[in-house]
């Protein structure tokens, strides 16, 4: 009998191959094994509501082209957003964003498919500790909130005078002017 692995003859009674130490009964379609890597991309369940989060109802919306943030974004004109609050995002790169409406962070932001933001802020991030998409933002009655996108090196939040918080992916968190968002091995703050 020969093993049906790498074909090498056995003995009879042999109940491993002495080449490859597969078993007598082994096939290659038995030693075939799943890809452990997960995917690149993946789609994000939605919480339960919890009192925490902040729930915008969002009314149908025609696609709007996304404008990807330049490292010195100027908004434009007030007659084409909804009234918004302007913030300005300092990063720890030197890179400063003006910001009015939604966004994602990250070292390469892709929305999901069903997803619209204004902007889409690049993280120039050489030891990729920033994940692709790290973080999201949005306005909510003129108040600025980050949400965690499952990233891997997770965020931080250091409020002016209180003590650091890291966010539970998926949670909207208010942010004060003068906040302190870590990102993995950068930061930013919001003015």
């Amino acid at each position: 009998m020969t093993c049906q692995i790498c074909g090498a003859w056995l003995p009879v009674g042999a109940m491993f191959c002495g080449e490859c130490g597969s078993s007598r009964s082994a096939t290659v379609e038995s030693r075939k094994r799943p890809d452990p890597r997960p995917n690149d991309t993946t789609i994000i369940a939605r919480l339960p509501h919890k009192a925490a989060i902040i729930s915008v109802p969002i009314p149908a919306l025609v696609p709007v082209p996304v404008r990807a943030a330049a490292v010195t974004n100027v908004p434009p004109s007030a007659s084409t957003l909804p009234s918004s609050a302007t913030f300005v995002l300092t990063f720890s790169t030197g890179q400063k964003v003006s910001v009015q409406g939604s966004g994602l962070i990250g070292r390469k932001p892709l929305p999901q498919p069903d997803e619209i933001f204004d902007d889409l802020i690049r993280v120039a991030d050489a030891d990729r500790s920033v994940s692709k998409t790290h973080l999201e933002f949005g306005q909510h009655d003129g108040e600025f909130w980050v949400s965690d996108r499952v990233s891997g090196n997770g965020t931080v939040i250091r409020r002016p005078g209180e003590t650091a918080e890291p966010l539970e992916p998926g949670r909207r968190y208010v942010l004060p002017r003068g906040t302190r968002v870590e990102i993995a091995d950068h930061s930013f703050t919001v003015a």
